[in-house]
């Protein structure tokens, strides 16, 4: 069994109004010094097999067809 953490976030440049929500809400609760807020979203997967190398492809393949709207979207795929 492979192990893997993925996580999704906005491009650069993307506008993210969620985000935007968090910081305000930070500043509503009492945190200061709070720059900027940018959400995301993380996966935990296991798939079956040892093949690091096959399982990294299968898991960017996944990413690319589901997990992220690769127009506003960047990810990243972690083996753990």
């Amino acid at each position: 069994m492979i192990k893997a953490r993925i996580t999704v976030t906005l491009k650069a440049g993307v506008l993210d109004p969620q985000g935007k929500a968090i910081e305000g809400g930070l500043s509503a609760l009492g945190f200061s010094g709070v720059e900027s807020v940018r959400q995301g979203k993380i996966f935990d997967m296991e798939v079956e097999g040892d093949d690091k190398k096959a399982a990294q492809e299968n898991l960017e393949s996944m990413c690319a067809k589901l997990l992220a709207n690769t127009v506003i979207e960047d990810y990243h795929v972690e083996i753990v």
